[in-house]
């Protein structure tokens, strides 16, 4: 497994990393123990999760009940801000919020510090700099060792790094952001801001929630027990016309060099400017192995051109 830097921290992560969304919700614990132990067996250390998955704090339930004496093995990431009550009083990045939320995960995940801290979503109620000291004070007390940000606007990621600058705290060393050969919004101004500030670019949905395993066809509708059945708005997002063309010509060129849409997905993103980890979730054994077997297409700069015309054209 490829270790990297987390941006310009001297955190180290594993270049493929195991999104836990799916624990405590598509995957039962027996299933979710078994993913774990394997992931961590084959070389995975950073674990990415949030409070609100799987119906907020399931996620976080399950990583505690089964790592055990294995939790200083791995980078335990979490996340805060998103609701966690229907009354609007559990969200946000207010100091008075994230000192409660932290309680919250440290209780759940059964330790007593978490490596990545993550504010998974912008918060325009309350002030950058409020939130960053807060953050640094559960650094300076060893709950937190490193934070991050998630969906932040670039312009919102620049602020964020510039404040940090001007009163003396932590900064972000990261930022975790949709990402695919699908989706490349980001390359306008995040993946720029990113590059300035030097943060780990940890890409989730790799496969653009699906659609690039080639598995969805023109025309047809989604299988029935796969996420764009279950979720129209994701495939009302994804599955169009010109997706499905771009798709298409992915897989002639994958299929051209002998590999499949998997390690086309994976080792793209893993070639890209500041990625540290390419997070993807699994609910089977199998799919751990196939992930970590995914990046090791080692991209030669004219597949990278060819590849930016196919999915930018």
């Amino acid at each position: 497994m490829d270790i990297r830097n987390l941006g310009g921290s001297g955190l180290r992560v594993s270049a493929v990393g195991l999104g836990c969304n799916n624990f405590g919700q598509r995957t039962d614990l027996e299933t979710s123990r078994k993913v774990i132990h394997k992931a961590i067996d084959i070389g995975i250390t950073l674990f990415d999760t949030a409070d609100i998955y799987a119906g907020r704090g399931g996620s976080e339930t399950v990583l505690g009940e089964v790592l055990g004496n294995r939790r200083k093995d791995i980078v335990l990431a979490t996340k805060y801000s998103k609701p966690m009550s229907d009354d609007g009083t559990k969200q946000g990045a207010s100091r008075r919020y994230i000192m409660s939320a932290v309680e919250d995960s440290l209780r759940r995940l059964k330790t007593d510090y978490i490596d990545l801290y993550q504010q998974h979503d912008f918060d325009p109620l309350t002030p950058i700099e409020e939130t960053l000291r807060a953050l640094e004070d559960l650094i300076r007390q060893g709950k937190v060792r490193y934070i991050g940000c998630s969906n932040f606007p670039a312009w919102r990621v620049a602020e964020a790094q510039f404040t940090a600058r001007g009163i003396n705290t932590h900064a972000f060393v990261s930022c975790q952001d949709e990402y695919s050969l699908i989706v490349r919004d980001i390359e306008k101004d995040l993946l720029p801001a990113a590059q300035a500030y030097n943060l780990g670019l940890l890409p989730f949905f790799p496969l653009a929630s699906g659609l690039l395993t080639g598995k969805y066809k023109r025309g047809e509708p989604a299988p029935a027990d796969t996420r764009f059945a279950k979720m129209k708005y994701l495939s009302d997002r994804y599955m169009t016309d010109r997706n499905f063309g771009i798709v298409a010509k992915l897989q002639e060129f994958a299929s051209a060099h002998g590999r499949t849409m998997l390690e086309l997905a994976f080792s793209w993103l893993a070639a890209r400017p500041q990625v540290s980890s390419v997070i993807a979730g699994a609910t089977r054994v199998e799919q751990i192995e196939q992930n970590v077997k995914a990046i090791g297409w080692k991209l030669t700069a004219e597949d990278m051109a060819e590849i930016d015309q196919i999915t930018k054209g």
